[in-house]
């Protein structure tokens, strides 16, 4: 599997170099975008879940673009604290019809700061990757409702695992839940400033199986079982810096109704 992977990998980074060894010139600026950035946030809180512990974190990110065609990477570094999470995502992405919908697939990865990682463990029983599949509707101007579904497919998203330490497989996982996740979005503005409620759920029902150690396996990536997981909004003004330069000011309050938590999450992006 580990290998399969390297090959997609490098494929995609090949097909990628050859559009762009022959984009003709008059066309470059319309089927080309590279786009940089990074974000300076106070949590790092993604669909319900508080990541990367209780410090503050940049998240830079990147992407290359082809016509509708996207490749990216994006990572969530905590700025203070120890044995806290990070984050380290690929993904790729195709928008299609009008640009109403895009279809992605991502690789998250979150190594732990304070413990050695092997990034290139792709084998379906120890790898700490999950693999994901979305399809999303981006809605338009006059229909300003977004939806995505969203399923992981492969990787640390475990049914059953073995927490025996002297066991020969300790620490490792079989079979996998398939965990989902479905998010409703509404897009306003009023008085300069962009809204999006968002409403965020869960269909999984695990089977929570019990191995020959008494140990019960994860009951599903984002909760115990159905039920709303990610509900609030975001609000996005631009802080005028000069009369050419703005930083987009983002305060999103969350809420996770079945882990019973809430946040309030502020940040900047340049």
């Amino acid at each position: 599997m580990k290998q399969i992977i390297l090959i997609l990998l490098i494929a995609v980074f090949a097909c990628s170099s050859s559009f762009t060894v022959y984009a003709q010139e008059d066309e470059k600026d319309q089927l080309i975008n590279l786009n940089i950035g990074a974000d300076l946030m106070s949590r790092f809180v993604w669909r319900g879940m508080q990541l990367g512990g209780t410090s503050p974190c940049i998240q830079p990110n990147m992407s290359f673009g082809i016509g509708n065609f996207e490749i990216g990477v994006f990572g969530s570094y905590s700025i203070g604290g120890e044995n806290q999470n990070q984050e380290f995502d690929l993904y790729t992405s195709y928008t299609f019809y009008k640009n109403l919908f895009t279809i992605s697939f991502t690789d998250y990865f979150s190594p732990a700061e304070n413990r050695d990682y092997e990034y290139f463990d792709f084998n379906d029983e120890t790898t700490g990757h999950i693999f994901e599949g979305s399809l999303s509707f981006n809605g338009t101007d006059n229909i300003p409702v977004t939806f995505l579904t969203a399923v992981i497919f492969y990787g640390a998203d475990a049914i059953t695992l073995n927490n025996n330490p002297g066991s020969p497989n300790f620490n490792t996982r079989s079979g996998i839940q398939y965990s989902n996740y479905f998010e409703l979005g509404y897009n306003f503005e009023l008085k300069d400033v962009s809204f999006s409620p968002f409403l965020g759920i869960t269909l999984n029902n695990p089977a929570n199986p019990v191995n020959s150690t008494g140990f019960i396996g994860e009951t599903g990536f984002y909760g115990t079982g159905p039920g709303i997981i990610n509900f609030g909004f975001s609000a996005i003004k631009d802080i005028k810096i000069t009369d050419k330069f703005s930083i987009p000011l983002t305060v999103s309050l969350i809420t996770n109704p079945q882990d019973e938590k809430v946040f309030l999450v502020v940040g900047v992006s340049f």
